[in-house]
């Protein structure tokens, strides 16, 4: 007689459980947001060189500096800006402090005069004279067209005491800061006051080709 099979009983191990009946899972922390960088301040239509300048050197990084040049490039701007940085031009002006105006003439035009720009865009110049109470001001937005004058290469025919007395025309029509960014640049002192180098510039306005100017 053939003994019976016994039946192996092996018991089947099912997924070992966790001892807690609390879920494992673990919960996902939320990227942290940068925070945005802040913007650089706005400036009125057809703002003055010096008011740019100042924008661009009161920021604290290179990149705000370089964005705040991009935001109000001009070819005024650029011109005055080669003249004080790029070596091979040369001023045919005598360096040094410039003797222009007096002391109640320059206080007449204290203070910002974008505005006045603004209204001449919309009203013609006769609009700029009224507001500027009839003293037929100007600045560097229009009066760049003639700084080759000042520089060798641009009109060297030009009698040096004509070249003088021209610049020193154009300083008595400008903005007080306008001017003073002309005697500065002429001597290639932008510095001295802005926050401002070279490389800056060359970064925002990479249009620019530095050398053979003179």
């Amino acid at each position: 007689m053939t003994p019976a099979k016994t039946t192996s009983t092996r018991k089947t191990r099912g997924p070992k459980l966790p001892s807690s009946s609390k879920s494992t899972a673990k919960k996902s922390t939320p990227a942290k947001r940068t925070p945005a960088a802040p913007r650089i301040d706005s400036l009125p239509t057809n703002p003055f060189i010096h008011e740019v300048l100042d924008l661009a050197s009161k920021q604290r990084s290179k990149a705000k500096k370089v964005e705040a040049l991009q935001a109000y490039e001009h070819d005024s701007i650029k011109s005055v800006l080669i003249w004080n940085f790029n070596e091979t031009v040369i001023s045919l002006l005598p360096e040094g402090p410039v003797p222009y105006g007096d002391g109640e003439d320059q206080q007449l035009l204290n203070g910002s005069l974008s505005e006045n720009l603004s209204r001449e865009a919309a009203g013609g110049e006769a609009a700029t004279r009224q507001d500027l109470q009839g003293q037929g001001r100007t600045s560097l937005r229009r009066e760049w067209t003639k700084l080759y004058h000042f520089v060798k290469g641009g009109n060297d025919k030009l009698p040096g005491m004509r070249r003088e007395n021209m610049f020193i025309t154009i300083l008595q029509q400008l903005h007080p800061r306008e001017a003073e960014i002309l005697v500065l640049v002429k001597d290639k002192l932008l510095t001295d006051k802005y926050d401002i180098t070279k490389e800056i510039v060359a970064e925002a306005y990479p249009d620019i080709e530095w050398g053979n100017r003179s």
